[in-house]
């Protein structure tokens, strides 16, 4: 593929009547966007015909979080250092398209690793496509300000997006009890590396019939058509409506049936032009992915669309559970998505009948295989009020699989355990993965021509080829490494000085956690930990320790208290040791503002230390911890999700594994954790865990009634919910603590501990998403 001048200055008078070196950003972007989709609109086409031919598969997913996608796209389609030419040529620094803002179609793990999985199906030529919800606003977008998140509208399509094309023509009725909406899909264009292959990712946003309701505005009620269609935009105006009022959890299940019924919708209006009204052969060309349970709906809405076809219950529900496959993201009972029974019917009350016939199946289908009535209860889909989603998706699917060995063997032993007793037939791992593409070759080239000029190009889509740099891991090569490696830090300073204002001296050690602020991933932590050297250094404890600056980059859902508590507490420790004249030449601590996808490309490719902090047995798989492996990070982290993995594949000596492990958590839980005992028989961890109450620090309230003292409190005392110490912070402090040194101090001999970096790198293949789409496109999809 290859685009010219002459096609861009072309777009250019023609769109805005003048040369691109008069665009503004937002318009060059525009104008290169639309020469790209022009160009490969050809191989659009044709991969789509191809794929319409044999059986296909479809992801599921209320999150896709793509990032900025000029540079992908031109990388991808082997035209960026062309572009850059080109532009370069009339004056224009391709980097001004930094300006350009994130697609905010995803907020965390979940969303970037659908995004992953996209890019590695269209380039491993895999016939996998995208549906989600074209959202026009994203989570929100983050400042910081006196050291609290403040939450701002992520206004992400203020300026045309050339990337999404509207596709009225395909357009779907959407049906709930109250209301009926227009689905209008847009279409992204996932282009594979190398290949002609392009794959589709349709996005469904929601719109009023007819664009707006022209009987209610003339006869005289014009607030009831404003508000009908207020209504209807609202289902695809932002991710995650807060849903602790009973107002967002009915916007939060309309938009689950939104796109999980147009998404049903248009595979069935596709099926027909090629089988019409025989569904015989449905199963057998059509198998669909459901990321977590936000899309399990769809299995009940597959059912009733098909008897809308004239198909039999028994025949819909055979159909389905042939289509279907549930991934399971958390092994946390709470995450485990559960619908009050009543607002279902309210909203939409043919599926929630449905739903009855199948839990009755369920009941009848259980009970004939001899399951005990106890376990077919705690098996119940429909129990206590409440639909239980996860439930569903493992009753009516295929196959369900976790996402990283510790996670699939938590699931088959103890979360979902009446169930692989059950069908041990349907379980399998999948190990999560990321694009080497987007994570490596295009965020950071330096490391990337280091290890091409090593093993040749192949790795960018074959990551099994990675193996081959280990042979050439040497203290030269090692000195070549940490050269790109100083050389990213001071791009990230540069970076951080422009988003944030702050300067940071890359010198220093660059000790990173970057993830959505949740306390079971711990940010709080590694907060202690950093009051813990602070007071040791103060102390003269520490007289060799290293410089290091601690990176925090994190959002905390609106109305989720504690989480926000920590970032206050995170940015009152960086007041604190950013300005000690004993410490703020050893100590820094930075939060960076906004977290996303772009300001993730800068961070991991600068990081020496990535820091992994959860609970052992808390998180699924985790994907940060694959991008800071990629790169040349060690992990400081316990052995939970792909961490462990990771550790397996490096070898442990070349991380810093801390802490309980799953069954020392277990123990624990089961012979009484008494985290008081630990805080009052420790003097540090008295210490370090009283900067919450004791005046170090102010959360703005009164002292010991505000948002710290309730952090302490539950740390200490546990609430009415949970015990104390829920997460075991107290019990992995002191472990943690002295990993964290250890790191510090082998990091003074630069050969040795880059040796554990490139190390990282060299066995980092296994967790490319390509290995993962392969083996969901043969094992689960049947695709490949």
């Amino acid at each position: 593929m290859s685009i010219t001048m002459e096609q861009i200055t072309e777009l250019s008078r023609s769109a805005f009547c003048t040369a691109p070196k008069h665009l503004t950003t937002p318009q060059l972007h525009l104008v290169v966007g639309k020469a790209v989709m022009g160009e490969i609109a050809q191989n659009w086409s044709r991969s789509r015909k191809k794929h319409a031919e044999g059986r296909r598969a479809y992801y599921f997913s209320a999150e896709f979080l793509m990032g900025r996608m000029i540079y992908n796209n031109l990388y991808c389609a082997g035209i960026l250092d062309e572009v850059k030419s080109l532009l370069k040529s009339k004056g224009i620094d391709i980097n001004q398209f930094e300006e350009i803002e994130d697609a905010a179609l995803g907020n965390g793990g979940l969303g970037r690793l659908a995004a992953c999985f996209l890019d590695s199906a269209a380039t491993q030529e895999v016939p996998l496509d995208g549906y989600g919800i074209f959202y026009r606003y994203g989570l929100f977008k983050q400042l910081i300000k006196d050291g609290y998140q403040v939450e701002v509208a992520d206004d992400w399509l203020k300026n045309p997006d050339p990337w999404c094309i509207r596709r009225d023509d395909q357009s779907q009725i959407v049906q709930f009890a109250d209301s009926t909406v227009v689905a209008v899909p847009y279409d992204m264009a996932i282009i594979g590396y190398g290949t002609k292959n392009i794959n589709t990712l349709r996005l469904w946003q929601a719109e009023p019939v007819e664009g707006f309701d022209f009987l209610a505005f003339n006869d005289g009620r014009y607030d009831d058509a404003v508000k009908n269609k207020n209504n209807c935009e609202n289902i695809s105006k932002v991710l995650y409506p807060n849903d602790n009022s009973y107002e967002g959890k009915i916007l939060r299940l309309k938009q689950q049936y939104f796109f999980s019924s147009a998404s049903l919708q248009d595979i069935i209006r596709r099926y027909k032009k090629k089988y019409d009204t025989d569904f015989s052969h449905f199963a057998e060309m059509t198998t669909i992915q459901l990321n977590d349970t936000h899309p399990v709906v769809s299995i009940p809405e597959l059912i009733r669309l098909l008897q809308k076809e004239g198909v039999d219950f028994d025949q819909a529900f055979d159909i389905a559970q042939k289509t279907f496959n549930y991934t399971n993201h958390t092994v946390m009972a709470e995450a485990l998505e559960k619908w009050d029974t009543g607002l279902m019917k309210m909203i939409i009350p043919e599926v929630y009948a449905i739903i009855e016939r199948i839990n009755e199946r369920q009941w009848n289908d259980l009970k004939y295989k001899g399951v005990e009535e106890h376990n077919i209860n705690a098996m119940g889909i429909i129990r206590d009020g409440k639909v239980h989603m996860a439930r569903l998706a493992m009753y009516v699917s295929s196959y369900v699989n976790g996402v990283a060995w510790i996670h699939t063997e938590i699931l088959k032993n103890d979360v979902l355990k009446e169930w692989y007793w059950v069908y041990p037939e349907r379980f399998q791992n999948k190990t999560n993965g990321i694009t080497q593409r987007r994570w490596l070759g295009l965020c950071n080239p330096e490391l990337a021509s280091f290890i091409t000029d090593r093993i040749g190009s192949g790795w960018l889509k074959d990551m099994s080829k990675m193996e081959k740099l280990g042979a050439h891991i040497n203290p030269d090569s090692v000195k070549e490494f940490n050269k790109i490696k100083l050389a990213k830090k001071k791009q990230l300073a540069a970076y951080v000085k422009k988003m944030d204002g702050v300067e940071i001296n890359p010198k220093f050690i660059f000790d990173i956690q970057v993830k959505r602020l949740h306390e079971y991933k711990r940010q709080l932590l590694n907060a202690f930990s950093i009051m813990w050297i602070y007071f040791r250094i103060k102390s003269g404890q520490l007289p060799d320790f290293q410089p290091t600056c601690f990176i925090f980059g994190a959002k905390a859902a609106p109305g989720y208290k504690r989480a926000k508590a920590i970032i206050k507490y995170i940015n009152e420790i960086a007041n604190l040791v950013n300005n000690d004249p004993d410490t703020k030449d050893k100590l820094q601590v930075v939060f960076v503002s906004n977290y996303n996808v772009s300001y993730a490309e800068k961070l991991v490719v600068a990081a020496d230390i990535s820091e992994q902090t959860s609970t052992a047995g808390t998180e699924a798989s985790g994907t940060g911890n694959m991008k800071f492996m990629f790169n040349g990070a060690v992990t400081l982290g316990t052995y939970d999700g792909a961490n462990v993995e990771i550790a397996q594949q490096a070898g442990e000596e070349n991380e810093y594994i801390f802490g309980g492990r799953v069954e020392d958590i277990e123990r624990l839980k089961k012979e009484g954790y008494d985290a008081r005992a630990l805080y009052n028989g420790n003097p540090m961890i008295k210490r370090v865990v009283d900067t919450l109450i004791d005046g170090t620090f102010s959360d703005g309230g009164a002292q010991g009634e505000g948002s710290f003292a309730e952090l302490h409190n539950a740390l200490i005392n546990g609430t009415n919910w949970h015990h104390a110490d829920h997460y075991f912070l107290l019990y992995d402090l002191e472990d943690y603590v002295a990993k964290k040194l250890q790191a510090n101090t082998d990091y003074k001999d630069r050969v040795a501990f880059g040796t554990k970096c490139l190390k990282n790198v060299a066995h980092c293949g296994i967790f490319s998403s390509d290995r993962t789409i392969l083996q969901y496109a043969e094992e689960i999809w049947k695709v490949k």
